[in-house]
């Protein structure tokens, strides 16, 4: 071996497995950019994720955190990678080669490693994608909708991502080249960072600030709306949740230095006690970093489930299967154009009814928002019209519902759904009902709760009070409600969809409005501002989707259209495709995260114990058996896989938990079953986390060359 170039190809056949290991990691986060990308800019999904819309802007959001957790997770393996290679640099160095010739092997190395790895991740992704969406598409929907179509542009962003990894692996290894000490290189790979003691008190401490900071996170914002009026920024309401970040901190750096047992034997743990202590600093930030990915992680993984758990159960609880409102001024088909559409689908419709509804003013308590120099304050201020709501005569309701309320003059009925919280009944209150064409009013005495799933939000009248407010109404403040059910309603998709398209297909532009438009509001800021922010040329100044007839296969148009008919089979199918959409692109930020994890697990793992090696080989000089040994080890891997497994999964189910148990201080039956899927989710993460860390236990034994036993 006469050449630089000989030597050093030498030396990289005995470094292979650093290669091997940062090859994988850039590999991993090609593969995920790619089929990320892909899958983001197919037809398919934008066809879902409207150009504009908030969904599209949250995908967007997504791929972000993806790429930046691909960014990490490929800088932290060539960090470690250089660290190991910094002692063959050194020597270099010490021998007199020359910086520059170093630099250039570098570059030639990561080039060529980025590319091999780019070009891998690239063919990769296309099976890839195309097999995880084909295996949820036979689990969980599969719908002509739903096939899948790639867009070869989208690898781009791929080439662009690789490009940006190789600037930083170049950069990185040039800055450890660089280095003016050749000493500090070489011993590079071997510095420590002892960390002082810590009361332990740490522990119990950190857990009460970790518990307090996710709780006042979460409830400062409303606590200060509800007792001081006043909406904080969200830079401000994010301060709220560092007692947690300290917690977390606190309970890593008691679980490094202190551990958690109480043992009896008080020198049994002296070795792995001391061997944590001595690189401590670096241990607490590994673990840190750790216990973020993992509930970030878990976020990812549980954000499907607790979001689509309720929705599902509802698609399957309805008491109505199709469901159809429209304004009396439009031509929407009635019964017997529906009954000739289901004839041709071979649908057989029964339990038709039809409710009539008015349109009316209420009274209620405006919320007026003044910008302050921090925040924005809120001034509650009375309205003897403030919007508008719809209203059902007591004999219609009694028809379809069979509940009679028995409704005197005078007194309303409020639909509540069948689980709602007593805590929330004052959330409908009225006092002042209006007709806003002839200006007649009615006062409320009272208002009586009712239970619906299918006619919540609607208010119940007296037939009298009805017959006496409709009069002066024009068609555009009457309207229909349509109801009936099929007798196979899981086979009907063809037919409900075809009505769809018959309903939008009869509907004006009159009715192309936001699922939040208001006819009475739009009067009051008419009059007061001069526009209505929710009309369709106003609407997407305001950020939000304007409604489009063009549209109405979006995820948006079906979610926020005013007159979206409720169709319980093409609800649950939209829903469905919508849950896969969401799934699969939260599903790679899971996958970044953990692999993160197990990446670094790993290697501060091995990290950790062959820093110590030397005192490996001093304690079996003076006797220590394998047992005893293995023991060390074991311990302190346990430390780094353990802790931050469970302070992370713990965290962020409890997290989600509270959330679902503060949004009416109570859990439902769904809500119940989203946990239940949420810690179902967690047992196979769990199960591979361990395979991991056996893995990792007996490559460190090996390593060590002490004989691994069984647990």
């Amino acid at each position: 071996m006469n050449t630089f170039s000989e030597v050093y190809k030498t030396l990289r056949r005995q470094n292979r497995k650093q290669y091997l290991l940062l090859f994988g990691c850039l590999f991993f986060s090609a593969l995920l950019i790619s089929s990320y990308i892909s899958m983001m800019y197919s037809p398919t999904i934008l066809t879902v994720l409207p150009e504009g819309g908030d969904s599209r802007k949250q995908v967007m959001m997504i791929f972000v955190l993806t790429a930046i957790g691909c960014m990490v997770f490929s800088l932290y393996a060539a960090g470690l990678f250089f660290r190991q290679r910094s002692k063959d640099t050194g020597i270099f160095l010490a021998l007199g080669a020359d910086r520059r010739l170093l630099a250039m092997q570098v570059l030639k190395e990561m080039c060529l490693l980025l590319a091999l790895s780019c070009i891998c991740g690239i063919v990769l992704s296309i099976p890839f994608t195309r097999g995880l969406w084909t295996l949820f598409r036979l689990l969980v929907v599969d719908t002509e909708e739903m096939t899948l179509f790639l867009d070869p542009r989208a690898f781009v962003f791929t080439l662009a991502f690789s490009l940006m990894i190789l600037f930083l692996l170049l950069f990185t290894g040039y800055r450890s080249i660089q280095r003016i000490s050749v000493i500090d290189i070489i011993h590079e790979s071997h510095r420590s960072e002892p960390i002082r003691s810590v009361p332990k008190s740490y522990g119990k401490l950190g857990i009460a600030l970790l518990c307090a900071g996710v709780f006042l996170g979460y409830q400062g914002p409303s606590f200060f709306m509800s007792v001081f009026h006043w909406n904080p920024p969200g830079a401000l309401s994010a301060l709220l949740y560092l007692p947690a970040l300290t917690g977390l901190y606190m309970i890593l750096l008691h679980t490094v230095v202190n551990g958690w047992r109480q043992s009896t034997h008080r020198y049994k743990n002296l070795v792995s006690d001391s061997q944590m202590k001595f690189q401590g600093r670096q241990t607490v930030q590994t673990l840190l970093v750790m216990s973020i990915l993992i509930a970030g992680a878990y976020f990812a993984s549980f954000y499907t489930p607790v979001t689509g758990t309720g929705s599902a159960a509802e698609y399957s609880l309805r008491q109505t299967d199709f469901l159809y409102r429209f304004r009396m001024d439009q031509k929407i088909p009635r019964k017997p154009e529906v009954q000739t559409l289901a004839g041709r689908y071979d649908v057989e419709i029964t339990d038709w009814t039809d409710i009539p509804a008015i349109r009316l003013g209420v009274d209620g308590m405006d919320r007026i928002w003044t910008q302050q120099a921090v925040g924005m304050t809120e001034e509650l201020r009375y309205r003897r019209l403030l919007c508008s709501a719809l209203f059902l005569p007591e004999s219609a309701y009694a028809s379809y519902t069979g509940d009679a309320p028995g409704l005197k003059p005078g007194t309303l009925g409020a639909v509540f759904r069948g689980d709602a919280n007593p805590d929330s009944y004052s959330s409908r209150d009225v006092s002042l009902v209006t007709n806003t064409l002839s200006g007649q009013t009615m006062k409320v005495d009272s208002i009586v709760p009712l239970k619906h799933d299918t006619l919540f939000g609607y208010y119940v009248m007296n037939d009298e009070d009805f017959l006496s407010m409709e009069t002066g109404l024009s068609e555009e403040w009457k309207e229909m409600l349509c109801l009936f059910n099929v007798t196979d309603w899981e086979n009907s998709y063809d037919f409900a969809k075809a009505l769809f398209y018959d309903i939008t297909d009869h509907s004006d532009q009159n009715v192309e409005l936001y699922r939040s438009w208001d006819p009475v509001v739009k009067q009051i800021d008419d009059h007061e501002k001069g526009f209505y922010f929710l009309d369709p040329e106003h609407i997407e100044d305001h950020g939000f989707e304007k409604i489009d007839y063009n549209e109405r296969d979006s995820s948006a148009f079906r979610l926020n259209w005013e007159y979206m008919p409720k169709f319980r089979i093409l609800d649950k199918q939209d829903f469905l495709k919508t849950l896969a959409v969401y799934f699969m692109l939260f599903i790679f930020i899971a996958i970044v995260c953990f692999a993160a994890v197990f990446v670094i697990a790993f290697t501060r793992t091995m990290t950790i114990v062959l820093s110590g090696r030397l005192v490996y080989e001093d304690l079996r000089r003076l006797g220590a058996s394998d047992p005893y040994l293995y023991h060390t080890v074991r311990d302190q891997a346990k430390r780094v896989f353990l802790t931050p497994a469970v302070v992370g999964t713990s965290a962020i189910y409890c997290f989600f938990a509270m959330i679902l148990y503060l949004n009416d201080q109570s859990f439902s039956p769904s809500e119940l079953t989203a946990l239940w899927i949420c810690a179902l989710v967690a047992v196979p993460v769990s199960l591979l986390y361990y395979g991991i860390y056996r893995v990792t236990l007996r490559k460190a034994c090996r390593v060590l060359d002490i004989r691994c036993k069984k647990d």
